[in-house]
């Protein structure tokens, strides 16, 4: 006894029905219009989970394309501020910086995490502290600007690391004699300190420690 073959119709109606099985497992796991995930998963989670996978700062925008369709602007922010107030109490923080929104470690268990570490942070001189400032407050600044400001002559080697830092760089020349290079800070040096803009630096006090400070600790609030 031999089978005969299958009719040509009853195979098309097989892969037809296969087909709409595999459409169907699919759109469980797409986005919806509501901006939820399999029906089941809050966007928070989806914008939470890419903020703490992220090597870098998320800004706004790229965290909507999440989402199909993408979420509003309006509904992004309401998450992550919900995000950041959750978080508020906890070793991480999300915040904003100039670059977007990242999880960072809060700044009051920063000491105890560099034990684990046999690296010591950086810390620099005051001295180093006062250039860096200066071009801060004062940008675009020259060599010149800076010494007129301290009354002593720049220490070339306090340029030259907070360049290879990432937090200052050359923005132009002053069409002056000698057409002296120009100073301003970066995206990093704000991404670093955790800021969102120029604004946020904090007031300058009339008197600084001589001490060294470390790279994170507030220099209003360092002790003497």
């Amino acid at each position: 006894f031999r089978a005969s073959p299958p009719r040509r119709d009853a195979t098309r109606f097989g892969c037809v029905l296969s087909c709409r099985v595999l459409a169907r497992e699919a759109d469980r796991f797409l986005i919806t219009d509501s901006y939820t995930l399999d029906q089941t998963i809050e966007p928070a989670l989806v914008i939470e989970a890419a903020l703490l996978t992220s090597p870098h700062p998320l800004p706004v925008e790229q965290l909507r394309q999440l989402f199909t369709p993408p979420m509003s602007r309006e509904d992004t922010l309401s998450v992550l501020a919900q995000l950041a107030e959750q978080w508020n109490r906890r070793a991480m923080r999300l915040v904003e910086v100039s670059s977007g929104w990242r999880f960072q470690t809060d700044r009051s268990v920063m000491k105890y995490l560099a034990r684990l570490s046999e690296e010591k942070p950086p810390k620099y001189s005051r001295a180093a502290l006062e250039t860096l400032a200066i071009i801060a407050y004062r940008q675009p600044a020259t060599r010149g600007d800076i010494e007129d400001i301290r009354g002593v002559k720049v220490n070339p080697d306090f340029i030259r690391m907070f360049q290879e830092r990432g937090w200052i760089e050359v923005i132009g020349r002053r069409e002056t004699a000698g057409r002296p290079e120009i100073f301003g800070t970066t995206q990093k040096f704000l991404e670093d300190l955790g800021l969102k803009s120029l604004e946020e630096l904090p007031e300058l006090t009339q008197s600084q420690p001589s001490q060294e400070f470390d790279l994170f600790t507030p220099i209003e609030k360092a002790d003497g």
